[in-house]
């Protein structure tokens, strides 16, 4: 878990999300507080993570996570359903070291042989795409092989253990690998194997800052930022 400030103070909002988001707030967030005189401070986790902190009781102003994740806390009654909002879409990918070979991954039988060649796979436990990747491996018969060789973290930008050298291919979302120094992108998983996630922000029913949380919605919905969405690898909605 990576948080740039702890609790929301007077003056703060608090933002729970997840880690797809990571690029787009890092760029995004110092304009809005320059603009707002509102500091943003933000708690990243896999959603899977975040929706376990938020049932053992943790709150904020709002959060940006999977559609059904914020689903699931909407109808817990944490989340007011008239302040969600859908912000965008966002593709699985491969990554690969910084001018390291780019293996074949345009069709299915590709992405399967690029797999099985590869040394060292990295993917998330609890993330997303983590989950996803593990299906996909049963899907096309070679789990056995992947699982091998492995390199697992529960959550966070997975992309660092290939930009330390610590394994060949990182599969993660998109805009989760763009924001990893050091490894470049190869592209997205084959149509037929993809899973394409939908990033919802809604507010906390609890908030007491729901004017300046609905601003940060508002920023983060306006023309210019959505060039900013497109250059972090998510499609504005």
């Amino acid at each position: 878990m990576s948080t740039r400030e702890t609790d929301a103070k007077a003056g703060q909002i608090k933002l729970l999300t997840s880690n797809s988001m990571h690029g787009v707030l890092d760029e995004l967030l110092p304009q809005f507080e320059r603009a707002s005189g509102t500091h943003v401070s933000v708690s990243y986790d896999p959603a899977l993570v975040m929706l376990q902190r938020i049932a053992g009781g943790e709150s904020g102003d709002l959060a940006i996570l999977s559609q059904p994740a914020i689903d699931a806390v909407t109808q817990q009654g944490k989340i007011s359903p008239d302040s969600r909002r859908t912000l965008a879409r966002c593709a699985v990918g491969i990554a690969v070291r910084s001018g390291a070979p780019k293996p074949d991954i345009s069709s299915v039988d590709a992405f399967r042989r690029a797999l099985i060649a590869a040394k060292s796979i990295a993917h998330t436990t609890s993330g997303a795409s983590g989950i996803h990747f593990s299906n996909v491996v049963e899907k096309l018969g070679i789990a056995s092989e992947v699982s091998a060789k492995a390199v697992k973290n529960p959550g966070g930008l997975i992309g660092t253990l290939v930009a330390n050298g610590e394994a060949e291919l990182a599969v993660q979302q998109i805009p989760e690998l763009m924001a990893v120094p050091g490894i470049e992108l190869v592209g997205p998983l084959p149509q037929e194997l993809q899973a394409i996630s939908t990033v919802t922000v809604g507010i906390f029913s609890a908030s007491t800052e729901k004017k300046a949380a609905q601003a940060l919605i508002d920023f983060l919905l306006q023309p210019s930022s959505g060039r900013v969405f497109r250059t972090k690898g998510l499609e504005p909605v």
